[in-house]
């Protein structure tokens, strides 16, 4: 036989409404819901638990302890605790903690409760309902992975400013020294050159058995070394004056050859070369460029001393020239003491030298004259070195510059 409800008209607004429709209300939502008693013991489950879950009503309401069982261990002594307090009368929104389902799946839910009460105000205990947040948590989460690699962007960006600030005010200092090496080199060159002068005559009408006639050599070699310095002080500041012109750089290993020998055979060092002909192309015949002829030379003499002078008597220096992409790699090895780290960086500065304890033996110029020379050239220069194994300094050129 039907029951009164079922075979009845539907209800109307302001009819009576029978219990039987609240439960099934109750039973058709979407959400988990729950009833549970004031000492927290439940005593109803609607049948979304076994969507949430994976477990049906009655193995719910079977359990010690629920809900409990149907949380991850990591999340399971908070829940108690909230638990707790919505046994005793408590009203909370939206706690969210993950479900540990049947599957091994564990979806993140949301969890509002509160006190239910009869008709008379008695305490009937209180109602649970939670609802589905994996999506909203994981849109949660994506955010905030997003929101700290914007934050990384944004510190190195910083970071990547400062750094950026540092070195112009590096190169507003560099540029600012560079002038006044320059202005000192300019102001030193005149009387150096009346200097010089003079001693030329006053040498050339002394006979040669004067006493101490071996220390006016010595005279002239300092002469000449002043003058070098200035010449490299000078270089610092001042514009290239070369063009470019077409050679061949045999002619270039020629030159340097014979400019860096009486240094290598002081210093008993021997300068091995090793060359690869450079391919015919962009209107040059094979071992042609087209640079500043001078200013490569320059560059080979520079590198070739700083690598005797960092060599031991019978050690020996590698000069490799070979094509590269686009241009011409040169190579000067040696195999000393090696480069500082503490230098490393500011090797290419004006006046930073690591043969300090070698007397006479330069500003620290020559590197940064070179540094210059290279990349007026639109080439790059770099460093590579080892304690106690050797420097490199590689050389990257193109093969033929344009006009700038």
């Amino acid at each position: 036989m039907e029951s009164s409800w079922t075979s009845a008209k539907s209800p109307r607004r302001g009819d009576p409404i029978a219990p039987e429709y609240f439960r099934a209300i109750a039973e058709g939502t979407v959400d988990w819901e729950s009833w549970l008693s004031g000492e927290g013991e439940v005593l109803w489950v609607n049948e979304a638990v076994e969507r949430f879950t994976g477990y049906a009503p009655d193995e719910c309401l079977a359990m010690d302890d629920y809900p409990l069982p149907l949380i991850v261990p990591d999340d399971r002594q908070r829940m108690a605790v909230h638990m707790k307090d919505a046994a005793g009368g408590s009203t909370k929104n939206n706690i969210e903690f993950r479900v540990l389902h049947r599957d091994g799946s564990t979806p993140w839910v949301a969890i509002s409760w509160q006190p239910l009460r009869g008709r008379d105000g008695e305490a009937l205990g209180f109602r649970a309902s939670v609802r589905d947040v994996t999506e909203k948590h994981a849109m949660r989460e994506q955010l905030r992975l997003q929101n700290e690699h914007l934050e990384q962007l944004v510190q190195e960006r910083t970071a990547k400013i400062a750094q950026l600030e540092e070195h112009r005010l590096k190169m507003e200092q560099l540029a600012a020294i560079g002038e006044l090496a320059a202005g000192v080199a300019h102001e030193i060159n005149n009387p150096l050159a009346g200097i010089r002068n003079a001693f030329a005559l006053l040498k050339r009408h002394l006979s040669k058995d004067v006493k101490h006639y071996d220390k006016l050599e010595l005279i002239d070699d300092e002469i000449e070394r002043i003058s070098g310095i200035t010449h490299q002080m000078y270089q610092l500041y001042r514009p290239s004056e070369q063009t470019a012109s077409t050679f061949s750089m045999d002619e270039i290993q020629q030159h340097v050859l014979s400019l860096t020998l009486p240094t290598a055979r002081k210093s008993r060092v021997t300068v091995d070369w090793d060359t690869d002909p450079l391919p015919a192309g962009e209107g040059l015949e094979m071992n042609e460029v087209h640079l500043r002829a001078g200013e490569v030379k320059q560059i080979l003499i520079n590198l070739i001393h700083n690598a005797i002078q960092a060599s031991e008597k019978g050690e020996r220096v590698q000069v490799t020239v070979k094509p590269s992409t686009g241009g011409v790699r040169i190579e000067v090895t040696d195999f000393g003491c090696g480069v500082p780290d503490e230098l490393r960086e500011k090797i290419f500065f004006p006046f930073v030298s690591t043969k300090i304890a070698k007397v006479g033996q330069g500003m620290g110029l020559g590197l940064s004259v070179t540094k210059g020379l290279v990349e007026g050239m639109r080439g790059d220069i770099r460093l590579q070195s080892r304690i106690g194994e050797g420097t490199c300094f590689t050389v990257e050129l193109p093969r033929r510059l344009s006009s700038i």
